[in-house]
């Protein structure tokens, strides 16, 4: 079983610059209502019986599950559990009634085609990035369960799969979204864990910037030839 900061260490891979992700959000739904309906997700979905790899094609398709990193950790109850809630709270955009605004931008209007969605699976990829930042960030820090129970890991829960899935809280700015989410962050909250968490963010920026610079180096020397 992977310890938190293995399942840490690949999240900072995998969530890329937030500052430019901060600065890139439209508004999305109020936390409220995302918050409602993460606490009513359905038992089947945290029935670990029911394989998270098959429940992230039900909900993402094939193409967006395929960008899940936290499949690699389905085998631990609480990364397991920590998606199964996410992938709820996407698929009940369908199964109960979409958002408003909507959460997932394959609901955006240009997107609106059932069958076209279907086929897109690179219109999910905000969405399999929001599972992957529950399931691999905040269940690091706390039980899953809690988001079910406990209104504070609940609305840290909520913010946390809007800001990841490119949404601001309606009403809300981004400084004002910032604050609230940095307040409730149960990781910061544990010294050790932000320890951790910070040196393989510097990490893995220091690595961004390195490929970044290549990629200009390569770019250079191919139009000089």
């Amino acid at each position: 079983m992977a310890e938190p900061d293995e399942r840490l260490a690949r999240w900072t891979e995998r969530a890329g610059d937030e500052e430019a992700r901060w600065a890139s959000l439209v508004p999305g739904p109020p936390v409220a209502a995302v918050a409602a309906r993460l606490s009513s997700v359905p038992r089947p979905f945290l029935d670990d019986r029911v394989r998270l790899a098959a429940l992230a094609v039900d909900v993402l398709g094939a193409a967006g599950a395929a960008g899940l990193a936290c499949l690699a950790f389905a085998d631990e109850p609480a990364v397991r559990t920590g998606a199964a809630i996410g992938l709820w709270v996407l698929a009940g955009e369908e199964l109960v009634e979409p958002f408003e605004p909507a959460l997932s931008a394959s609901r955006d209007p240009a997107s609106r085609d059932p069958a076209s969605r279907r086929r897109a699976g690179h219109d999910r990829s905000d969405d399999a990035l929001a599972v992957d930042a529950l399931a691999l960030r905040v269940a690091s820090a706390s039980d899953p369960l809690d988001w079910l129970s406990d209104g504070t890991r609940r609305e840290e829960a909520a913010r946390t799969m809007l800001f990841w899935c490119g949404r601001l809280p309606a009403g809300e700015d981004a400084e004002t979204a910032r604050s609230m989410l940095a307040a409730l962050d149960s990781l910061a909250q544990n010294r050790a864990l932000a320890e951790a968490y910070a040196e393989h963010r510097h990490r893995a920026e220091v690595a961004r910037r390195l490929a970044e610079a290549r990629a200009k180096e390569a770019a250079a020397r191919y139009s000089r030839e």
